[in-house]
Order: structure tokens, then C-alpha cells, then sequence
């Protein structure tokens, strides 16, 4: 409930950067994880957090020897998320910088990003420079995983982030969507 709490506080607080009035559910956490292929994944970043509803199924579904990242910039919502799971290697950063964090960890490529990011909420010259991160540290094979909310698709930003992403990468695909998710939901699925 406390984590719950928070994440509206930081939503009303920063609406632009939080973008949803409740964590995501462990439905649409499981499905973003499966499609990311976490089990096979030996480097694994989380784009945004947020108090963590993808990061324990994540850690849950995680080989023992794989490397995770979690990037918050939030530092209310990084700072819960460390304390509740201590485990997490949580980076207070910002995506845009994810190259220089990389390095700074020893990592060369990432095999899946999954990304709780608000990409309709954004600017879009942000979600350029963001997507290039993504595109240019993701190994040859491996997944960007994010959701967009179904009412989305109606919308010009949701459907301009669906054009960008096919600019974007090779093979990109829709998930079913996940019902159980306030409001649904479905996961794009891409690969460079």
C-alpha cells in the first residue's frame, strides 16, 4: 500500500514524467517479461521503474548470474525502490545517459530493455534521444520491450510512438492485450 501511495503522490507531483495514477499490475508485469525473454537474457535493463511492479517479476524470473539494471530518474521513486528491494542495482539517472552508464558498469550490450516509461507524455525529441539509447546498446538479437495503454491507439502522440518505433526497429509486434491492467494494455515487442 505504501508503494501504492507514493507512486500517486510522484504522479500528481510530475504527471508528465510518473504518466499513470497506479502501478502497473502483475499481469501486464508478467507479460512484459515473457515477451522480453528475461529467463535468457544475461544483461537486462529496466527503463523507469517506479516503485517496482516490473522489477519483481523481473528478479523473480531473472537467471541467478544475469546482470539487471533498473534506471529511475525519480529520486522519491528510486529511493523506495532501493529500499524495497535491496538487491536491485537501481541507477538514479536518466535514460539519456544510459551509454555512459553502461560503461561505467562494464557492460557492452544489453540483452532485453523493458521500459514502464510514459512515452505518449513526452516530447518528441525526448523519446528520440531515448529510443537511440535503446537502439544503440541493444545486442544484434535482443528485445525493447514497453506498453502503451489500448485507449492509446486512438490518440495522435499513441499512434505517433507506434510510427516511431517501426522507424525505429526491424520486427515489431503487439502482444494480446492484458484485461487485467488499469486501464488494458498491450506490449510492443521490438527488434532491431
Amino acid at each position: 500500500m505504501k508503494t501504492k501511495i507514493a507512486f500517486l503522490r510522484e504522479f500528481l507531483r510530475n504527471p508528465g514524467t510518473v504518466g499513470a495514477v497506479a502501478p502497473s499490475s502483475p499481469s501486464l508485469a508478467r507479460e512484459m517479461v515473457r515477451q522480453a525473454g528475461v529467463p535468457q537474457a544475461r544483461t537486462i535493463v529496466e527503463f523507469g521503474p517506479g516503485t517496482g511492479a516490473f522489477t519483481r517479476e523481473i528478479v523473480e524470473q531473472a537467471a541467478p548470474e544475469a546482470r539487471f539494471l533498473a534506471i529511475e530518474r525519480n529520486p522519491a521513486l528510486a529511493r523506495i525502490l532501493q529500499q524495497e528491494l535491496p538487491s536491485v542495482q537501481v541507477c538514479h539517472d536518466s535514460v539519456e545517459n544510459l551509454g555512459a552508464i553502461l560503461h561505467r558498469e562494464g557492460i557492452d550490450q544489453v540483452d532485453c530493455i523493458l521500459s514502464g516509461l510514459p512515452w505518449a507524455a513526452f516530447p518528441e525529441q525526448l523519446q528520440d534521444r531515448l529510443l537511440e539509447e535503446a537502439c544503440k546498446n541493444l545486442a544484434p538479437q535482443g528485445f525493447f520491450v514497453t506498453f502503451a495503454y489500448l485507449q492509446g491507439l486512438l490518440l495522435p502522440a499513441g499512434r505517433r510512438f507506434a510510427r516511431k518505433i517501426r522507424g525505429r526497429f526491424t520486427h515489431v509486434e503487439k502482444s494480446p492485450v492484458v484485461w487485467r491492467n488499469l486501464p488494458p494494455a498491450f506490449v510492443y515487442r521490438c527488434q532491431r
